[in-house]
């Protein structure tokens, strides 16, 4: 039986492995990509791009874009140097829209991914409040069985009422036992 166990796994192996080989009685898949693409890893773009806007909304990017334009125009304006871009700035410009145009994308991919994690801790908040509306409601259901069974049960003060009733009952019996009979008039 062991030996038999055995030679079916070696057999699975083998067929196994034989699908992962390609054949070689059939042709090759064509190429399909005879232009290079670029394989984009859609989460490190993803964090890429969170990393970008959250640098843009930063202090410290704001000081040095203000510290880069002044130094531009600064550079532009002084006839010490030759002008590459004079008064209109229009390099410049360009510059700013052309950051503009990625970085308003960016920023939207960022937002578009924070989205995505709130709905799904949304998702999540709202599946731990069912379960703890449910466990509330259990509770509240095991306590009233609980309430409905203390109300059954005697309670000590009912015990005590009902003793102290025998034990009178017994007093006055004792009593009447003990007291002499009255003589009969049987006569």
């Amino acid at each position: 039986m062991a030996h038999e166990t055995e030679t079916r796994r070696a057999r699975a192996t083998r067929v196994a492995a034989r699908r992962e080989q390609p054949r070689l009685d059939q042709p090759r898949a064509a190429y399909r990509q005879l232009t290079l693409r670029p394989r984009i890893d859609s989460e490190r773009f993803g964090q890429a791009s969170e990393n970008l806007a959250r640098y843009f909304g930063t202090a410290r990017y704001l000081v040095i874009q203000t510290a880069f334009v002044l130094v531009w125009i600064f550079l532009n304006v002084i006839q010490l140097t030759r002008h590459w871009d004079p008064y209109p700035f229009i390099l410049l410009n360009l510059a700013f829209s052309t950051q503009a145009a990625y970085a308003a994308p960016l920023i939207l991919l960022a937002q578009n991914r924070q989205a995505d994690r709130d709905r799904v801790q949304i998702e999540q908040d709202r599946e731990r409040d069912e379960i703890s509306i449910a466990n509330t409601e259990y509770l509240l259901r095991e306590v009233a069985t609980l309430r409905l069974a203390v109300n059954e049960v005697a309670t000590r003060d009912y015990v005590r009422s009902e003793l102290q009733a025998i034990l009178k009952e017994m007093n006055d019996s004792r009593t009447v036992a003990q007291e002499p009979a009255p003589p009969s008039n049987a006569g």
